[in-house]
């Protein structure tokens, strides 16, 4: 593995993500659902990108998260969803969003006391303790992190009811519907103040 030049040293002003930038253009801009690299694409359980691509904006995470919820309605998944985030700016303007149309929808949402950041296996962990004995009414989640992914990115995975990551054939079909709700200019998207989610 090669060592960056710059390891050890202070970091640059260009080198610095821009956070207002980063969070404002999540906000402001909106992908085009023609353009390949702004649709939404299923990764490893999750979708990633930037906001300053528009491959990672509210656009993406309201549609993402209405097909979690129409997936999670299909499957009959009816428990709690175990949300968590890591530390990456565009974390939290996910969970906000995705907070909205999850309540919006009737899901039982469970998070970290004061919207506190929340490392992955927790999710995981909580998904598995809850469902333990179980024959219905299973718990899922939705982890907010890009992992290893640069601090300009954002990530948002799901976790299907046994805690690990989604498999390819629930994340396919995820990332199909939220295309179409993407091209649908989000007029299937169920979503409520954050004030009122909360």
């Amino acid at each position: 593995m090669e060592v960056n030049r710059h390891a050890g040293e202070t970091a640059s002003r260009q080198m610095l993500v821009q956070i207002p930038q980063l969070v404002s253009a999540y906000y402001t801009e909106a992908p085009d659902p023609k353009l390949t690299e702004q649709r939404i694409l299923f990764g490893t359980s999750g979708h990633r990108g930037s906001s300053l691509n528009n491959s990672f904006n509210e656009n993406h995470i309201q549609a993402i998260t209405q097909a979690i919820c129409m997936y999670r309605a299909g499957r009959k998944i009816t428990g709690p969803l175990y949300i968590g985030m890591d530390t990456h700016a565009l974390s939290y303007p996910a969970f906000v969003t995705a907070l909205e149309v999850l309540a919006a929808n009737g899901v039982e949402v469970m998070i970290a006391g004061k919207e506190e950041y929340t490392p992955t296996p927790v999710i995981s962990h909580a998904i598995i303790t809850y469902n333990i004995n179980k024959r219905s009414g299973f718990a899922d989640g939705i982890v907010i992190t890009p992992s290893h992914n640069p601090p300009g990115d954002g990530g948002f995975k799901y976790n299907p009811p046994n805690g690990g990551a989604a498999e390819s054939s629930i994340t396919k079909w995820i990332e199909a519907k939220a295309n179409e709700i993407l091209e649908r200019n989000l007029k299937d998207v169920k979503r409520i103040s954050f004030e009122k989610a909360l």
